[in-house]
């Protein structure tokens, strides 16, 4: 197996890269892109399969590419992962590394995500087996997810394991809404159409989230619409819908209404209770997401007297998890509606000693904000894949924090900026967590101590 969830052939010294292999699959490749020393194909026919191997649960496996391991068990995906983070911090870290922990796997393997987003669209994607069997498909409108590598294009969803089945619903009632009432669905190339995207959250409170997109303003069938939805889904308790007309499915910057209900949605982590608005991020596995948090706050080892930075905090989930335990939290954040949501989540559970800015990291986090707030006794960084900007390295080495926990959704920049920090910092500990089952991605959380405190 290999990263981005791709399994790999070789031939004598030449390596083709395939998805939905697995390791022991006898079989014949049908090559699609050929470079000088790899190549890119796929299984064209399986001679004999893996005794690795099991049935993949979702019908869709193959096609839609959201889950590339599902024909894997889940104690071999595991192995993948854990061998995955070590490779990425030894190969492109090249630092020395403690014992890396066994990692944690998830409670539930199936239905774990509390958010889900579909795309309808005009141009159904058509799989090999429909374009060979000559048939003609007239109807091309679709409610799902997009075809890896093709913008334009939209895999029509029967049902997905990811989320509870009452998402599957709510996507299939709006599908046969807007066929039976004529509503157009959204063309990617043109630009144009009545329904483009859905959002769906389900808390761990069992409240529920829908935030319907729709491409042009027409307010009498949008009306008609979130009507039928409300009333056919009492389960729902907070019903928004936006007008996007630009050109990307991002609504971070445009107004959201809200239809009905309460204008945010809650999470319990611990004692703890966090709002989600429509624009707010929150680890999409609620009950892993307290894991991989209790594991950042055993990193920290944090005794009541420290001041505590959390850079990329988001809705401020992190900062105000440790807070109880800290002296004072500073959080920032680049998104401003999650920043005004870490406020709010601090004062809604009583928490008084966290402040949080807003604005892009190496802008915010300067030589002179530290010099303003105070130097941190402790640092967590949670940033996105890209990891972090050489500028907020270079303050965070200039800051001397005694401790620096790094949570990361890509090993291999967090490899990349734990070497920028080796000269400084020992790396003490690694806990990889698995966050999302029968995909390939990772979490992964290191502690680093302040050599000259060692």
């Amino acid at each position: 197996m290999a990263a981005e969830g791709q399994s790999i052939a070789k031939v004598d010294d030449f390596v083709i890269f395939i998805p939905y292999g697995a390791p022991g699959d006898v079989v014949d490749i049908k090559i699609d892109r050929k470079k000088k020393r790899y190549a890119e194909g796929h299984i064209e026919r399986m001679i004999e399969p893996s005794t690795l191997r099991v049935d993949p649960r979702c019908v869709h496996f193959g096609t839609c590419g959201g889950c590339r391991w599902q024909h894997l068990p889940y104690d071999y995906q595991l192995e993948c992962k854990q061998r995955q983070v070590a490779d990425a911090l030894q190969r492109i870290g090249k630092i020395e590394l403690p014992a890396i922990s066994p990692i944690l796997g998830s409670e539930k393997i199936w239905e774990y995500r509390n958010k889900m987003e579909y795309t309808f669209s005009n141009k159904k994607w058509l799989t090999f087996d429909q374009l060979r069997s000559g048939e003609e498909f007239p109807d091309r409108d679709a409610a799902g997810f997009h075809i890896p590598g093709a913008f334009d294009k939209v895999l029509d969803i029967e049902e997905c394991h990811l989320q509870d089945h009452l998402g599957d619903r709510i996507r299939l009632f709006i599908k046969g809404w807007g066929k039976e009432h004529g509503a157009t669905f959204y063309d990617l190339r043109e630009q144009h159409g009545l329904l483009r995207t859905l959002m769906v959250r389900i808390a761990s409170t069992g409240q529920v989230m829908v935030v319907m997109a729709f491409g042009e303003d027409d307010g009498e069938k949008i009306a008609s619409l979130m009507n039928a939805i409300k009333d056919t889904f009492p389960e729902i308790t907070s019903l928004h819908y936006v007008v996007n007309t630009k050109c990307n499915d991002s609504f971070a910057d445009l107004d959201i209404t809200l239809f009905s209900g309460t204008p945010y949605i809650e999470e319990q982590m611990g004692d703890l209770k966090f709002r989600i608005a429509p624009k707010s991020f929150y680890q999409t596995n609620s009950l892993q997401a307290k894991r991989l948090y209790d594991v950042v706050k055993d990193f920290a080892g944090l005794s009541g007297s420290e001041l505590v930075y959390d850079l990329y905090t988001g809705t401020g989930t992190i900062a105000n998890y440790l807070a109880r335990d800290a002296s004072h939290v500073i959080g920032i954040e680049y998104v401003e509606d999650a920043i005004r949501d870490a406020w709010i989540n601090s004062e809604a559970n009583g928490i008084s000693n966290t402040e949080f800015y807003a604005g892009d990291m190496k802008d915010v986090l300067t030589d002179d904000f530290i010099k303003a707030h105070g130097a941190p006794q402790v640092m967590v960084v949670d940033p996105p894949r890209a990891g972090m900007h050489e500028d907020v390295v270079g303050v965070i080495l200039r800051a001397r924090p005694e401790k620096i926990v790094y949570v990361s959704c890509n090993p291999a920049t967090q490899a990349r900026d734990l070497e920028l920090l080796d000269g400084e910092y020992k790396v003490v500990a690694v806990q990889p967590v698995d966050m999302f089952p029968h995909t390939h991605h990772v979490e992964n959380v290191v502690k680093l101590i302040r050599r000259d405190l060692l």
